[in-house]
Order: C-alpha cells, then structure tokens, then sequence
C-alpha cells in the first residue's frame, strides 16, 4: 500500500524536517506512557514502539522548544494508546463498553488540569489529567480551552464510532468527512503544535474564517492520507472507517477504483490548501504565517512518517 500511496499521492511541496531531540524524545516519551500504566511490556509496548510517536511529532514542530515538542509527543502517544484500545483490544466495540471510560476522561477534562486526579479515572484518565496539567501550566487559558474542547470532541466521536461497530453500521463519505476529522485526534494535535509557537493569534484571529478553512483543509489532508497509508491493515476490519471503504460502499466502485478517488480526494484537497493558504500568506500577518507553517509542517509529517513508521505496516 505504500508503494500505491507514493505513486498516487501528491508529495507535500512543503520541506521536510525533523526536530533534533526527536531520538531522544522516543525513549522519553515511551517511558511517560510506562509510567502512568498505560502500557506495560509485551505486545502493547512493541505496538506503541512501532507507532513512532516522536517521529511524527519531531516532523510536525521541527523548530519547537523541547519541553513543549515532548508535550505533543506525549499526547500523540496517548491518542495510539486510546485508539489502539478502542481498535483492536476491543474497548471500542460498543459504546455500552466504552462509555464508562469516556465519562471518566470527559470527568478529568472538566477539571482542566487542575488539582489531584482521582484514582478511579485509571491510567487513560490520569496521563491525560497530566497532558492538561502540563498545557495549563503555560498560561494559555484560551489554548487550554481549545485543547480541552478537542480532546472532548474526539472522545465522543469514538461513541459514534463504537455505535457503528455495534449496529454493523456504515456510514456513508458526506458523514465519514465530518467526523474523520474528530476521530483522527488531529485538532488538539494542532493546538498543542500552536503551544510550540513563539508566538499565536488572539482569539478574533484565530476563528477568522479563512484561518478555520485552512485548519479544516490541513485536518483532511493528515486524515487522507492516514488512510490511504493505512488501508492495507484496515481493509479486513468489519466496521470500515477508512475513506477507501466507505466510498467503495457508497459508490459501488471495485477496491482499485476507491483508492484512487481517496488519493484523488487528497490530491484536490491539497490544492485547495494551497490556494487558501497563499491568499493568507498575501496578507503578511506573522502571527498567522507562524500558524501556516505549523501546518504545512503537519501534513508534511504525516505523509513523510507514513513512509516508514511501522504503525500499519
């Protein structure tokens, strides 16, 4: 599937750069995860292994101070962690077994790292009361919002998720859009990427329009090509949330023809990025160029950490 996704994907036009502690933050960030019971030795530790968290995070911050680059590790860390759970060890099978533990994690995001976590939020509750410990502890009350409103949007977009497996339930492309943008964790991905920043627009900035298209634009282009990579592993899944499957099933195309309306898709959004992005950087607004290039960093890491993480190999 990689050599279907370098051949039918268009490469990022974006440099490609990796942060120099990223060696470094890989044992780190694999001893945080240890540390708060997340995973332990064996088959779960070798899969977060191969993940290769701090790949893509050193991809996507290339320039960001250490402290905040491990903080995004961390979290990209806990997300494989989370999906893994919900994915293949069964947790997200049906909403009636997941939803405990999200009324727990959505109890530790209320307190929005503050005070002591308690004991029955379990090691997923308190390594994420440490991420919003952590974020809280720059002074960033806004981000903090944004970062906590994120997290909360893809905890319950993994119910949605969790209810399809349960029911046998495919959802059609227009729904699988919206909410692929959700599961995939990339919205507070970006917002701690933003913390890495030497600097970030104010709250008016950051929600102009045309900043929210480019983020929305740059969330696709990480999804889409998460999946194009990642349908190799995916494809014998019974759910199906892969954009390939789901335009198969729509569509009634043969698996060749749905991968290349999914690159297709890709290939289209990337140009679209690239336009609404070259009308803000006309603009010349520093603030939001340091925002364009977070970005543009973003998409350049996923499709250069696909290449050779380990994740759906």
């Amino acid at each position: 599937m990689r050599t279907f996704a370098v051949s039918a994907l268009r490469e990022p036009p974006f440099p490609a750069r990796r942060h120099d502690s990223t060696d470094r933050l890989t044992g780190e960030s694999t001893a945080w995860a240890q540390s708060f019971g997340l995973i332990e030795s064996g088959h779960r530790l070798s899969r977060l292994r191969r993940a290769d968290a701090a790949g893509l995070a050193g991809r996507a911050a290339p320039d960001g101070p250490l402290d905040e680059v491990r903080l995004l590790t961390d979290l990209i860390s806990w997300l494989f962690v989370m999906d893994d759970a919900c994915d293949e060890d069964g947790l997200g099978a049906a909403p009636t077994r997941l939803a405990p533990v999200v009324a727990k994690l959505l109890d530790v995001l209320d307190g929005h790292g503050e005070g002591p976590v308690t004991p029955s939020a379990g090691p997923l509750g308190a390594a994420l009361h440490d991420l919003c410990r952590r974020v809280r502890a720059h002074g960033h009350s806004a981000l903090l919002l944004r970062f906590v409103s994120r997290v909360r949007d893809y905890l319950l977009a993994l119910l949605w998720e969790a209810s399809n497996r349960e029911h046998g339930r495919a959802p059609g492309v227009a729904e699988y859009v919206q909410m692929r943008r959700h599961t995939g964790g990339v919205h507070p991905s970006f917002a701690l990427t933003d913390l890495a920043l030497a600097g970030f627009p104010g709250a008016a900035t950051r929600t102009e329009p045309a900043l929210l298209t480019v983020d929305t634009l740059a969330a696709d282009l990480v999804c889409w090509c998460n999946d194009v990579f990642s349908y190799s592993k995916e494809r014998s899944a019974p759910d199906g949330h892969n954009l390939v499957t789901v335009i198969a099933r729509e569509s009634g195309r043969d698996e060749l023809a749905a991968l290349h309306a999914a690159a297709d898709r890709f290939n289209d959004t990337l140009s679209a990025y690239l336009a609404a992005e070259a009308e803000l950087l006309a603009a010349g607004d520093p603030a939001v160029n340091q925002v364009l290039a977070a970005r543009r960093n973003w998409v350049r890491a996923t499709y250069d950490w696909s290449l050779v993480a380990a994740r759906y190999a």
